[in-house]
């Protein structure tokens, strides 16, 4: 079956966006460990499960390019944590660091 293009780039789009936004809440709700061990380890896994259970369903597919931007949104928020790390709201709890 034949995607549209469009359609099929904003899936990509969304996915790079839902998983930008779960490393930041991830990231943000544990700030004393490190993002690039169990953290974005899990998260990938996350996506992985996520693309084999939509291998079961009938109207669904797995997809590697799905799981593509899934890592392409983490590698982003890795990529703007630092950035993020200087906006007053969000250094408060980083620097507290208290879970």
């Amino acid at each position: 079956m034949q995607v549209p293009v469009a359609k099929d780039i904003n899936d990509k789009i969304n996915h790079l966006a839902a998983f930008y936004t779960l490393a930041l809440l991830v990231d943000f709700s544990w700030p004393k460990k490190d993002f690039l061990g169990l953290k974005a380890i899990s998260l990938l896994g996350y996506g992985l499960a996520i693309e084999i259970a939509q291998y079961f369903l009938p109207q669904r597919n797995f997809s590697l390019l799905d799981l593509g931007a899934d890592a392409v949104g983490l590698l982003l928020y890795l990529l703007s944590a630092p950035l993020l790390r200087n906006i007053p709201l969000l250094s408060m709890r980083f620097k507290t660091g208290e879970e």
